[in-house]
């Protein structure tokens, strides 16, 4: 599907995009290995997330929609405890899931038959070795594809061993496997990240009983888990509006001019809300409101202005806070005055496609002065937009940062690919109609 942009006069209104993919398939695969039966309540229905519940389903989980009495659409997960899913008689299917692969892996690794892990081309050409490696530290027998899926997990013998290991990478997907594979250890799995991730998975383990330590280090962040001695329990969790999906409208409204959005019930994990830190220092007009918790997760209302942006430096721990809204940035970064300057993102070339020269070239067909580095890119603004046809890349992120910096565009932008937005948002450009302008 090719999707037609035109430039925006105006964006305002009231939205709740949808929830967040992460705590989704995070809570999926937990509540499937806790004992009875589990409400995972307004969760994401998308490409990402009905992967992980395949996967789940091909497992033995049972998986049905909460009944009519719920007030939330949601789903019910009858877990099987920590030892009790089955063989899978295929493949488990992963699609283009990088989350559903890495954190299957570290599920896998502990049980007790063998399972492969495969994924669609996309998802075969991102890299696994930085999983399967630490997990045969632990004494898993695992076997990637010359670092890459397909994976192949062989029965569990015996237990885990315990690990301490050292992310060369800050990676929440890397620390949520060895978390996993985790509960089938003999003794405590220590993780040390250079810099704090989205900790999701942290706090659905702390919810079904799992005893976890977290400490700070400087600015490298120890977790350590003991492996449960008891049954996990059930989960009843809400799951908020993802804030990386509202970061694509976040950026929106701070660049048209006379701009102002609401977003509702959005996740506020201080993990994941760097992009927030970001657009701060450009001097963005951006309120958080109503804040409060929802199943041991902050969520809030974020209220933002049209504002002028100035270019900055953005570096160090800020990164891996707002790895997946740099794309979306990257158009920020076109729009502010002065220049802005991206460091130690280096992984942004291993997403679901090369979010540095891939993204950054098809910004520049917009007539953005931006260029890439080895570990990042430097933009200078602000940059006068014109129409033209650009590729999505097959990337949800890149498709949904592309539409707004057409809503900046003189005349109008065709994005060629667009419906790989159903990753994680299958309404988006819907929701992006409700609020434009034109």
């Amino acid at each position: 599907m090719n999707q037609v942009i035109r430039s925006a006069k105006a964006l305002r209104g009231v939205l709740r995009v949808p929830s967040d993919r992460s705590i989704t398939v995070r809570a999926a695969l937990i509540a499937a290995i806790a004992e009875g039966t589990s409400r995972i309540r307004a969760p994401l229905d998308s490409d990402d997330t009905q992967a992980a519940l395949n996967c789940l389903s091909a497992l033995g989980v049972n998986i049905e929609p909460l009944s009519s009495a719920c007030d939330t659409l949601g789903l019910q997960v009858r877990g099987q405890g920590l030892r009790g899913l089955r063989a899978p008689s295929t493949a488990l299917f992963c699609n283009a899931s990088g989350t559903t692969m890495r954190l299957m892996a570290g599920l896998m690794a502990g049980q007790a038959f063998d399972s492969v892990l495969d994924g669609n081309e996309q998802l075969r050409r991102r890299p696994m070795r930085r999983v399967t490696e630490p997990l045969r530290h632990m004494g898993a027998q695992i076997e990637d594809t010359d670092g890459h899926a397909p994976l192949r997990v062989r029965a569990a013998l015996h237990p885990l061993r315990g690990l301490d290991y050292a992310l060369p990478i800050a990676s929440a997907q890397v620390k949520s496997a060895l978390l996993l594979a985790g509960l089938y250890a003999d003794s405590a799995v220590i993780v040390r990240e250079p810099a704090p991730t989205r900790d999701h998975t942290e706090r659905l383990l702390r919810a079904v009983g799992v005893a976890l330590d977290v400490n700070a280090e400087g600015e490298a962040t120890v977790i350590k888990l003991t492996p449960p001695s008891e049954p996990l329990r059930a989960l009843d969790v809400l799951v908020p509006a993802d804030f990386s999906s509202a970061a694509f409208f976040i950026v929106a409204a701070c660049l048209v001019p006379s701009a102002e959005l609401r977003l509702v019930e959005v996740g506020m994990n201080p993990t994941r809300t760097g992009l927030l830190n970001a657009l701060r220092a450009m001097g963005a007009q951006i309120q958080v409101e109503n804040v409060r918790e929802e199943g041991g997760e902050p969520v809030g209302d974020i209220v933002v202005k049209g504002s002028a942006l100035r270019g900055i430096e953005v570096s160090g721990a800020l990164v891996p806070r707002m790895i997946d809204e740099f794309p979306i940035f990257a158009v920020a970064a076109t729009q502010a005055h002065g220049v802005t300057v991206v460091r130690n993102a280096e992984e942004l070339r291993v997403k679901e496609s090369n979010r540095l020269e891939g993204f950054v070239a098809e910004l520049r067909k917009l007539g953005a002065r931006i260029e890439t580095t080895p570990d990042g890119f430097i933009a200078e603004g602000p940059t006068p937009l014109s129409g033209a046809v650009v590729s999505a890349l097959d990337d949800h992120r890149v498709a949904m940062a592309l539409a707004i910096a057409a809503l900046l565009a003189h005349g109008e932008t065709t994005i060629l690919g667009a419906d790989c937005v159903r990753k994680t948002y299958p309404t988006f450009f819907r929701d992006l109609a409700q609020i434009v302008e034109a």
